[in-house]
C-alpha cells in the first residue's frame, strides 16, 4: 500500500494536516515549508506518511 502512488488529494490532505500540527505548535514554520515542499513532491502514499508519522493522530 504504501507504494502506491498518491493522488493530488491524498497530498492536499497531508498538507491540512501539517497545517493543523504548525497551527498546534507541533512543527516549526521552517520544518512545516520543508513538510509542505516534499508532500507536493511526493509519488507514493508511503512518502507522504513519513511525514506525519512523528505527529499525533488526533490532529485529524
Amino acid at each position: 500500500m504504501r507504494d502506491v502512488r498518491a493522488s493530488d488529494a491524498e497530498r492536499d490532505l497531508v498538507v491540512e494536516r501539517l497545517q493543523r500540527a504548525v497551527g498546534n505548535g507541533r512543527l516549526t514554520v521552517a520544518e512545516f515549508d520543508e513538510r509542505v515542499a516534499a508532500a507536493y513532491a511526493a509519488t507514493t502514499r508511503g512518502e507522504l506518511a513519513e511525514l506525519t508519522k512523528d505527529l499525533p493522530g488526533h490532529l485529524w
